[in-house]
């Protein structure tokens, strides 16, 4: 930063200006917190478009699901391409139930009981995978909302250290040779709280929509599954 006091009177104080007269290390900063920002507004966006379109495709499935069309059918239409993690449970559950349809023991009962238990981990298995994928990426916001705000304090400090360096430099206590490093250590914090908290706001509304989808997808689990018990029970019983 320049320590000559002579020349304070041209400093630009825009916030373009102050960026661009900032001491390097008060530029790192900034340029840091302004690249996280940017990644932080990229996965809020997707995780946003995405929850509504899961959301969207879950409806319609469910919708199908409970219609009364046939499993069977359902399975065939889906084939082996699954869309969204709702069809994938509902596939590797389809997919295990007639591998255990083609491997009937003499003691059907026992047989049934193990295989709604195969399903069930398969199906768990599914879901897991699917929500490690949707999960991807949400980290980053808690790191950047609980970090920024400490980068962008090191930036004010480091403008603050500055302000008195020139200060000694130039042994004089004016404004104006104080003001461009204040002004800096300032812009600093700013953009680190500017970048902390739409990551914490949005760290907390999407773990909430992410908790609430695993929730519905575990309640469509146990309903499959429910339902495969009851239908291997019914064969057993003829």
């Amino acid at each position: 930063m320049n320590t000559d006091p002579s020349t304070y009177t041209n400093i630009d104080m825009t916030i373009w200006g102050l960026i661009l007269q900032a001491d390097i290390v008060v530029r790192i900063v900034m340029f840091a917190l302004l690249i996280a920002s940017m990644f932080c507004w990229s996965i809020i966006i997707d995780k946003a478009k995405k929850f509504k379109k899961l959301k969207s495709r879950a409806d319609d499935f469910e919708s199908n699901f409970w219609s009364g069309t046939s499993l069977d059918t359902m399975y065939k239409n889906i084939g082996s391409t699954p869309s969204h993690p709702m069809e994938a449970i509902f596939v590797s559950g389809m997919k295990e139930w007639k591998l255990n349809s083609k491997h009937k023991g003499i003691n059907n009962k026992n047989v049934s009981t193990d295989a709604v238990q195969r399903i069930e981990q398969v199906m768990n298995a599914s879901l897991i995978r699917e929500m490690e994928t949707i999960e991807k990426n949400i980290g980053f916001l808690a790191t950047t909302g609980s970090t920024a705000p400490f980068l962008g304090l090191f930036g004010t400090v480091w403008g603050i250290m500055n302000s008195f360096q020139s200060i000694a430099t130039s042994q004089n206590t004016s404004l104006a040779v104080v003001a461009p490093g204040i002004a800096e250590a300032l812009l600093a914090t700013a953009l680190g709280l500017l970048t902390a908290i739409p990551a914490v706001v949005a760290y907390n509304k999407i773990s909430s929509d992410y908790n609430r989808y695993e929730s519905r997808l575990d309640s469509f689990l146990t309903e499959f599954i429910t339902l495969i018990s009851r239908h291997i029970s019914e064969q057993n019983d003829k």
